[in-house]
């Protein structure tokens, strides 16, 4: 597809390409200020480790100061940087004629409560192309499939699947059926802001050519259910939209998220749809970066869903979510030797299991060993891993700010539930990824995702 930019257009990007950091550049720079970052908290740490009697007992203090202060140092740096250098690539303008038509997937069971509220959602977006949307009913037991039926929608067709197979089984069912070049999925609990489908393809028509996905930004709609929900919404807000936009940077995205994402359907359809298995979503991604792809991401395509609202749910999905990248490793490991930028964000993941490990178990005894008068450990942290996560979180709130105002949102006030995201967060969520990470590694065999 070749478009070609009006005039002022075409001046506006000669302007930006004057004015463009190349990306291996920013790489570099926030690489090398990370890097120094956690070397002055290394040597900081180092007088604790020094003080240590025994051979044993230094390489202990080691492992700690490595896992709770140094690596989160220089992740939290080298965010900071990648959204302190991170520009937004501009969107090319296009005629509506232009627009693909899209295929809109979504596997839904037992989903009666909020199914016809996310098909009112989709008969909200304002996308010039036509689409269709094919709800595959996976063997739901209660109103899902007569809520359905009952719905008026030219564009809807639903999949009856007797009996459930799982969320991938489903889709893969669905994609089957695709009519259109590109496909959209979207879970039966999430909202779509208007503009979410046209921004979602847009970004994906402005991206380069080998762009087989674009993940959409995925926030919080049910905070007020709950303090476990009000304190999801700041990690949504902040950190992974965050983690998503310095990887998006360096083209990295690692995963586009089943809640609501973009693909190309020959490239789905290449890489074998999505497999069966916890983290579906996780491991389709690498299929495709693998596959010598790009995968891109759209901060202001916006879906609203519902998150966990109790500790138990909450435990539960994400050690799904860790499962997934253990899944992600065992299918396609040879990403870590790809000769990509975003091989240095599957080396990043690499690393969670042992600095969320370490932070599981080290941080209470820090804090202790703090008040007895010992203050190198949780003064590393204190020191170098808390300013740049504070400084993070700013800049992202600021971006997101801008972004939300742009589309005619406000960020809702959640005093509580930064409180706890600040506070409390951490403690629960570092033990459920270490539980997921364990549970990856075992042989288990699959029953089926739930919804």
């Amino acid at each position: 597809m070749t478009v070609r930019l009006p005039l002022a257009a075409a001046n506006d990007s000669q302007l930006h390409r004057r004015h463009y950091v190349p990306v291996h550049v920013k790489f570099v720079l926030a690489f090398a200020v990370a890097l120094a970052w956690a070397v002055l908290a290394y040597a900081v740490a180092g007088r604790w480790i020094g003080v240590q009697e025994t051979p044993g007992k230094q390489l202990a203090a080691h492992l700690l100061v490595l896992g709770i202060a140094v690596l989160p140092a220089f992740m939290n740096a080298f965010l900071a940087m990648g959204l302190l250098l991170d520009r937004r690539p501009a969107r090319s303008r296009f005629a509506d004629a232009d627009f693909p038509g899209v295929t809109i997937l979504m596997a839904v069971h037992n989903a009666e409560d909020t199914v016809l509220d996310t098909l009112a959602g989709i008969a909200a977006q304002r996308y010039p192309a036509p689409f269709e949307v094919l709800v595959i009913n996976d063997g739901s037991t209660d109103a899902t499939l007569a809520r359905l039926r009952g719905a008026a929608h030219a564009w809807l067709e639903v999949l009856d699947l007797k009996s459930a197979g799982g969320k991938a089984r489903a889709l893969n069912a669905g994609l089957r059926l695709a009519s259109y070049p590109v496909t959209v999925t979207l879970d039966a609990d999430t909202h779509l802001h208007p503009q979410a489908l046209r921004q979602l393809v847009t970004r994906y028509m402005s991206d380069p050519p080998n762009t087989a996905a674009v993940a959409g930004t995925v926030l919080v709609r049910n905070s007020r259910q709950s303090l476990v929900a009000r304190m999801q919404e700041w990690d949504y807000f902040h950190g992974i939209s965050a983690t998503k936009r310095v990887q998006s940077l360096c083209q990295g995205t690692l995963v586009a998220p089943g809640t609501f994402s973009l693909y190309r359907t020959d490239i789905l359809r290449v890489v074998g749809g999505w497999p069966e298995c916890v983290g579906e979503d996780t491991v389709l991604t690498w299929a495709i970066l693998r596959d010598h792809h790009r995968v891109g991401y759209a901060e202001d395509a916006i879906a609203f869903t519902r998150v966990p609202a109790s500790l138990p749910r909450f435990i539960e999905q994400r050690g799904r979510w860790s499962r997934g990248v253990v899944e992600a490793f065992r299918a396609h490991g040879s990403l870590l030797f790809r000769r990509r930028l975003s091989t240095f964000f599957i080396w990043w993941s690499l690393l969670f299991p042992y600095t969320d490990l370490v932070y599981a178990v080290a941080l209470v005894p820090g804090i202790l060993l703090a008040c007895a008068g010992a203050y190198w450990l949780a003064g590393a942290l204190l020191a170098f891993v808390m300013p740049m996560a504070l400084l993070t979180n700013l800049m992202v709130y600021a971006a997101q700010s801008r972004m939300f105002r742009a589309l005619g949102l406000s960020v809702r006030r959640n005093p509580f539930g930064l409180l706890g995201y600040a506070l409390v967060y951490g403690l629960v969520l570092k033990p459920a990824s270490l539980m997921g990470y364990i549970s990856g590694m075992l042989p288990r065999r699959w029953h089926g995702r739930t919804y």
